[in-house]
């Protein structure tokens, strides 16, 4: 019945076991049942009405049972709270600055400080605070060019005037590098209970397999996305070969009467706008294709807002969630078989050409470069037209 009692009631029954054992019987029903003496006591006062008369949602009168944590600790709270936040409320050479804040070592912490106090009383204190475990989030941009949402309209209105005028419109930008082979992967997957899949202890390339980099482009229009998956070098090379790629085998033959191509583009990594590499390839591109070139690239620091990332390169991502990228026949699977509910499709193939990195373009190369400049930061929005033919 102990469990089904309050304080309360646990009292009464107890006084009433005792009173009906006769003499002798406080101190029986006390060694039984572990309840003192004195609360068997109070238990037969209530019995008699001799006792204090309680709330009937009360089971013990106000003030009674043993004071919390914080009435024994004086200052516990605040000591607890400099420590969790040593910069803006306690001590900025607090020694719990540059750990891992555990229960264990805040509880051993404040027993430094004087406070008796162990660290399951410290996550109840943490609770009620409204503290919990969180994770890093992504959300800081760093500095923000001033020019950012100026750019932001100057490329929606770029692609929308490509799209209305039936022109294509991609978005481009590279995965990170994955280790092929019996590697950890991040995520997790449905397998039979107790047999998870078994992988490497360690995340060291293996020389025979190697790596792989998806380079990615998502049709703005289509909705498709077409991957170039390179064992190599992730260059400027590498990058316009992709987007050949996906002109060759899917893009003109959905725009067999397009006159210009329209690419939004992240400001960094082998498309950066600042590699010369990359103007000399674009050139190349816009002569392969015999298409005017037309580049608006995201102010740095924003990168999330390329559409490829949430449109292609998230669902590929949860696609392959928990699966070892064994080999690369099994990346080209996994990502050529990502789909969503509103229609996506994408196309893979494994480019296993060779990109040496460090390349230096000439003068006479870049000047070779028939650009043309947008008023509206020429750095940022260029158009790249095919090499005149010679007469």
């Amino acid at each position: 019945m102990k469990g089904l009692l309050n304080e309360r009631s646990r009292r009464r029954w107890a006084a009433a076991e005792a009173r009906s054992h006769g003499r002798g019987g406080i101190a029986a029903v006390a060694r039984a049942t572990g309840i003192s003496e004195g609360t068997v006591r109070r238990g037969l006062a209530e019995l008699d009405g001799d006792g204090e008369v309680l709330a009937a949602d009360r089971v013990r009168k106000a003030g009674a049972g043993r004071p919390g944590i914080s009435e024994r600790e004086p200052g516990l709270s605040e000591a607890l709270d400099a420590l969790i936040d040593p910069v803006t409320r306690g001590d900025p050479e607090s020694p719990l600055r540059w750990t891992s804040k555990s229960a264990a070592k805040l509880a051993e912490a404040l027993r430094e400080m004087g406070h008796e106090v162990v660290d399951r009383t410290v996550l109840r204190l943490l609770k009620a605070k409204g503290y919990s475990l969180q994770a890093n989030r992504k959300t800081r941009e760093g500095a923000q060019h001033p020019d950012r949402d100026a750019q932001f309209q100057h490329i929606n209105q770029t692609v929308a005037a490509a799209l209305d005028a039936g022109e294509p419109a991609i978005s481009i930008d590279s995965k990170k590098r994955e280790l092929v082979g019996d590697f950890k992967a991040v995520g997790r997957e449905f397998e039979p209970s107790g047999r998870p899949v078994e992988v490497r202890t360690h995340d060291f390339k293996d020389k025979d397999l190697g790596h792989a980099i998806p380079f990615g482009i998502y049709d703005l229009r289509s909705d498709e996305g077409w991957v170039n998956v390179g064992i190599d070098g992730n260059t400027a090379e590498f990058a316009v070969n992709s987007i050949i790629g996906w002109w060759q085998q899917l893009g003109r033959e959905r725009y067999p009467h397009a006159k210009r191509l329209t690419i939004t583009a992240d400001c960094g990594g082998a498309n950066s706008s600042r590699t010369k590499l990359w103007k000399v390839e674009c050139q190349r591109l816009a002569d392969t294709t015999g298409l005017q070139i037309t580049v608006c690239h995201f102010p740095p620091g924003t990168s999330k807002w390329n559409k490829i990332e949430h449109r292609l390169f998230s669902f590929m991502s949860l696609n392959w969630r928990g699966r070892p990228l064994e080999t690369h026949e099994v990346i080209i699977n996994l990502i050529a078989s990502t789909t969503t509910s509103t229609g996506l499709k994408v196309y893979a193939q494994l480019d296993q050409r060779s990109y040496p990195t460090r390349i230096k373009v000439t003068d006479e190369q870049l000047a070779a470069v028939n650009i043309t400049r947008h008023p509206f930061h020429g750095d940022w929005n260029y158009t790249i037209n095919p090499t005149p033919k010679k007469s």
